[in-house]
């Protein structure tokens, strides 16, 4: 019976072949799309990687629904390589995607679709690397708006698992030219080339800044005036989103880092502007550096393998243009550093690295400054980063997002297959794998070498080892160096975290207030504020206009006799 079951079951497979009438094979394959792109929109083959957004609605369009942390529509990638015009590339169940593993998995329904291709360059690396990457446009590594990137127009579809029908979606524009802001009473562009950045990557590398200047700038040629140098994901918005207008409406194209610091900072602009503008706010510009690379939106301002000397680019390159083109008291008492987030981590660093140049550090939320709490993870004793150690029975799934109630919202291993479809070898552009490149050794094929293994959490210590070693670890290298850096420290270093840090900051934070504690020869242990209750990321205890003229008694009370503070203070 059996026998005679399958052999039917053959007879009936060929003859729909004859046929022609799809197979029982194809109909279970699930939906395809051919994704291609006319040679009147690129005339050249390309290199890169190509994203199909699947959305219940078509407003934002589809590519700003997914891929990134927070848009969570269903999206799916595949690389390409010397792609022609004409050719098509298929995106099926074989697919990548996140959060649905396989199109097949996609519920039958009515969806709209939009197609990206993210184009790489080849660059030649000074260390003697070949590879392809995304080179920022100034957009800070948003794939879905980079400019000279390929977009469809939406499609309205109906999608079926058990259908085997091709669909097909034409590339048939090119994105534009990012468009500066222009220059205001209040706001300088600042964008140079880096000499040092070019030569690593074999390609024009450049670095950039957004400047605030105080009130009175113009009518007192003569003063020179303190600068807080602030760290940011890479925005052309002004300093701490000053603004001149009471409301800012909510850019729904802006994803992924971007759209926190944005929908975070909602509203605090116009606040900092009237506090700027007011006749006893303390006078002093403000400074935000551009520095994108290819694996991020921000280098972190440090020297690194992967991403190059962009420690040494901003500290020799950057800094002396600014402060040769605007009037910034060159001198460490009149320079500050803040920042929240990946600019809380490089205040801190900038700080350490520099401790003769500026006069303190203003770290909000910052990025792990302590490895032993990378988030959860202690990188150098736990042997996976999806689950804690000694579970046997009821492994649980270590949270890397939640709610500032607790809610977990998404996991390391969720993290992990976000960025293994936004990008293979260590291109997504996202959180882990950007600190991958900033602070981990190059791997043999040229690209960053992974912390851990994105399908298994199995950790890597030679990377944990490699990045402590290197000084990435603040913690450590606060630690290991306290002996010369500490009386360089000494009333310099400002912290602040909320107890229910969205991505567990926190944790670290606390690991390096412990030790600054128990710190001796010197014994300094620095400025620590914990927001709580339910206090996330994001927390600071008051306004940016607090928080800055604090920063100017700092500097005052820093200054060296005969230094005429009153002579920018108010002017």
């Amino acid at each position: 019976m059996k026998q005679r079951t399958s052999n039917r079951l053959i007879v009936l497979l060929a003859c729909a072949a004859v046929n022609g009438a799809p197979s029982l094979y194809a109909q279970a394959s699930g939906p395809r799309f051919e994704i291609s792109f006319p040679a009147a929109v690129h005339r050249e083959p390309i290199t890169g990687r190509v994203y199909l957004f699947i959305a219940h609605d078509s407003a934002p369009e589809p590519r700003f629904q997914g891929g990134a942390l927070g848009a969570n529509s269903p999206f799916f990638a595949v690389d390409v390589d010397q792609l022609h015009p004409g050719a098509s590339v298929g995106v099926d169940r074989s697919t990548p995607g996140f959060p649905i593993a396989s199109l097949r998995d996609i519920p039958a329904g009515d969806y709209y679709v939009q197609a990206v291709l993210n184009v790489y360059t080849q660059v030649h690396r000074a260390d003697g690397h070949a590879i392809w990457v995304h080179m920022d446009q100034w957009e800070g590594q948003q794939f879905s708006s980079s400019p000279g990137n390929l977009v469809s127009a939406i499609s309205h579809v109906h999608l079926d698992p058990h259908s085997a029908r091709a669909i097909r979606i034409a590339l048939n524009t090119v994105i534009p030219p990012v468009e500066v802001p222009a220059d205001t009473k209040w706001i300088k562009h600042v964008k140079i080339q880096s000499a040092l950045l070019t030569k690593f990557w074999g390609h024009p590398m450049y670095l950039g800044a957004v400047v605030l200047l105080p009130r009175g700038y113009d009518d007192h040629p003569d003063v020179r005036y303190p600068v807080d140098y602030e760290q940011d994901h890479f925005s052309l918005a002004p300093p701490y989103h000053f603004q001149a207008e009471p409301v800012t409406p909510v850019d729904s194209n802006v994803v992924g880092h971007r759209a926190w610091v944005v929908n975070m900072r909602r509203g605090e602009g116009y606040r900092l502007y009237q506090d700027w503008t007011s006749d006893d706010f303390p006078r002093m510009l403000m400074v935000t550096f551009l520095h994108p690379t290819p694996y991020f939106d921000d280098s972190y301002a440090v020297n690194s393998a992967n991403d190059g000397p962009y420690g040494d680019a901003i500290m020799t390159e950057l800094v002396p243009y600014i402060e040769s083109h605007f009037r910034i008291i060159s001198a460490p008492y009149a320079r500050v550093l803040s920042g929240g987030s990946t600019g809380g981590w490089e205040s801190l660093a900038l700080q350490l690295q520099h401790p003769e140049f500026f006069g303190g550090a203003w770290v909000y939320y910052p990025d792990p400054i302590d490895f032993r709490r990378w988030a959860l993870i202690d990188i150098y004793n736990d042997g996976n980063a999806f689950h804690p150690p000694g579970a046997q029975w009821l492994v649980p799934e270590r949270p890397m997002f939640r709610s500032t109630e607790g809610q977990v919202m998404l996991t390391e291993r969720q993290q992990g297959q976000l960025e293994s479809v936004l990008g293979s070898h260590g291109r997504s552009a996202e959180q882990q794998e950007a600190w991958e490149a900033v602070y981990g050794p190059v791997d043999a094929d040229g690209y960053p070498k992974p912390l851990w293994n994105k399908s298994t959490g199995a950790i890597d210590h030679t990377v944990a080892a490699y990045m402590r070693d290197h000084g990435y670890d603040l913690g450590a290298f606060l630690r290991e160096h306290w002996s010369t850096l500490g009386p360089q420290l000494t009333g310099k270093l400002h912290f602040y975290v909320g107890d229910m840090d969205n991505f567990y900051l926190n944790m670290a934070v606390y690991q390096v207030d412990d030790f600054m504690k128990t710190s001796r020869n010197p014994h300094y242990e620095g400025s620590f504020a914990y927001g709580h209750p339910l206090k996330g990321h994001g927390y600071r205890p008051t306004t940016t206009g607090v928080m800055l003229r604090a920063m100017a008694e700092e500097i005052t009370k820093n200054a060296p006799a005969g230094a005429k503070t009153d002579s920018w203070k108010y002017r």
